[in-house]
């Protein structure tokens, strides 16, 4: 097969995968999170939050794809196991259904996690002048940030 030459180094593309590698387990382990959530949650807000939680579950399963996929292009292989996973995220795995506002409460920290996991990687990708990871990173970001601001939102009512 071809060396891969988009003008990154070979060094800077591992680095670049691995830091994406936790992104996208951060990013699998809040959307395992939130469709659990979507399957459990009871409770007054029943109806809005299940159809909240559809939506952004909907939202990661795209991301993670979207992630993966800019690990291959870089020459990597994308983790894709729940033991690679569970070694990679910051993202604790719920084992019990909590009440509807703990749940809001437990995504807003996973979509924070999801921020400063992609954040941490804004300056190895800068320095890499790797634009495209850059808007991945960006786009993310966004998404995370406002749904985190949504989710806040609930609890705060």
């Amino acid at each position: 097969m071809k060396e891969i030459n988009i003008g990154l180094s070979a060094a800077q593309r591992e680095n670049l995968a691995k830091g994406l590698s936790h992104l996208l387990a951060d990013s699998y382990t809040l959307y395992l999170k939130t469709h659990y959530f979507h399957w459990n949650v009871t409770g007054p807000h029943f109806k809005s939050l299940h159809e909240l939680f559809e939506l952004q579950y909907t939202e990661l399963a795209l991301a993670v794809d979207t992630i993966a996929e800019r690990i291959r292009a870089l020459g990597h292989t994308a983790p894709g196991s729940y033991a690679e996973f569970s070694t990679l995220t910051q993202i604790k795995e719920d084992v019990t259904v909590p009440h509807w506002s703990n749940m809001v409460e437990l995504l807003v920290d996973g979509h924070e996690t999801v921020i400063r996991t992609a954040r941490a990687l804004l300056f190895l990708v800068s320095e890499a002048h790797d634009e495209v990871t850059l808007g991945l990173l960006a786009d993310r970001m966004n998404v995370h940030e406002k749904t985190a601001w949504m989710l806040r939102s609930v609890v705060a009512a």
